[in-house]
């Protein structure tokens, strides 16, 4: 049943609705690909990426008419990210494909305890 295109179509109607409110949609696809479609990794990175993109350019598009964005505070946050993805392209090069799926898992795991723990503070 996987292998049908409905099931398919469903479930990049649902990871691209949860990646555009941020909740980690293209983490699930990577684990939907990989653990159920039996997708090899390297197609399921890449699958990942043309997938983001255009979610995240629809929500971006959308939050910045909502006045959401403000491209002035997103400048450093921006440059800073393209610098760490050129610099860990070049390192993940260096890892062999087994570390990096554990440093993968592991940082999920972190980012998963945050979500389930944090507790936003009150304003003082």
């Amino acid at each position: 049943m996987v292998g049908h295109p409905v099931v398919s179509i469903f479930v990049g109607m649902v990871l691209g609705f949860l990646t555009g409110l941020g909740t980690g949609g293209g983490s699930l696809l990577v684990l939907w690909l990989t653990l159920v479609a039996k997708t090899p990794q390297a197609s399921a990175k890449i699958i990942n990426l043309m997938f983001f993109l255009p979610c995240a350019l629809i929500a971006s598009i959308l939050n910045w008419k909502k006045g959401r964005i403000s491209f002035k505070k997103l400048l450093l946050p921006t440059l800073s990210g393209c610098l760490m993805a050129a610099l860990f392209s070049f390192l993940g090069k260096k890892i062999d494909t087994e570390g990096l799926q554990k440093l993968f898992g592991v940082l999920l795991i972190i980012i998963g305890a945050r979500e389930l723990f944090y507790r936003q503070r009150k304003p003082r």
